[in-house]
């Protein structure tokens, strides 16, 4: 009788504590002058790492780099890394919330840029790459990228330092 009782009594229980650990729902509150995670406007390619979440947005007209900091709960300033010229789209962020990486597109060219919040300088990884480029992301330390690079007809995965020297990576014999 004991074993009849103890089977149904773990099993919902098993099926409870799923519903009060983690992942969890947070939420963010909603601006319609565009000063927090949601607006009128469109919010595309997030992604997140620590305490930031770095997103593409149309706020202002072009398409931009934006960055929320989850814990004061409000946008961060990034001085210089946006500009009316380029087309930025998925952006990636360490976990200091230090370094950003994104591609964008200028007069039909991408190309990875990396920015750091500390100089508020964007710098070009992959000037010297005749390919297109595109889908970087970023190691949590903020010293490695890797991205999606069209070369010889198909795409291959490239991995460059924050420096823009490529990195690389041993394969093991097949």
């Amino acid at each position: 009788m004991k074993r009849v009782f103890f089977i149904p009594v773990f099993f919902c229980l098993s099926l409870l504590t799923g519903c009060f650990g983690y992942p969890r729902l947070l939420s963010y509150p909603f601006d319609p002058g565009g000063r927090s995670l949601n607006s009128l406007a469109s919010e595309l390619n997030p992604q997140i790492s620590g305490r930031y979440i770095v997103f593409i947005t149309d706020r202002r007209g072009s398409q931009d780099v934006y960055m929320f900091d989850t814990v004061t709960r409000d946008l961060v300033d990034l001085l210089g890394l946006n500009s009316f010229d380029a087309i930025a789209n998925h952006p990636s962020v360490s976990q200091d919330g230090r370094y950003i990486v994104f591609a964008a597109s200028r007069q039909g060219r991408s190309a990875i840029f990396l920015y750091e919040r500390e100089t508020r300088q964007s710098r070009n990884l992959t000037s010297n790459l005749q390919a297109e480029v595109r889908n970087p992301t970023i190691s949590a330390d903020g010293s490695r990228i890797a991205f999606e690079s069209s070369n010889n007809g198909q795409w291959d995965v490239l991995v460059y330092d924050r420096y823009g020297r490529p990195l690389n990576i041993p394969q093991e014999p097949r």
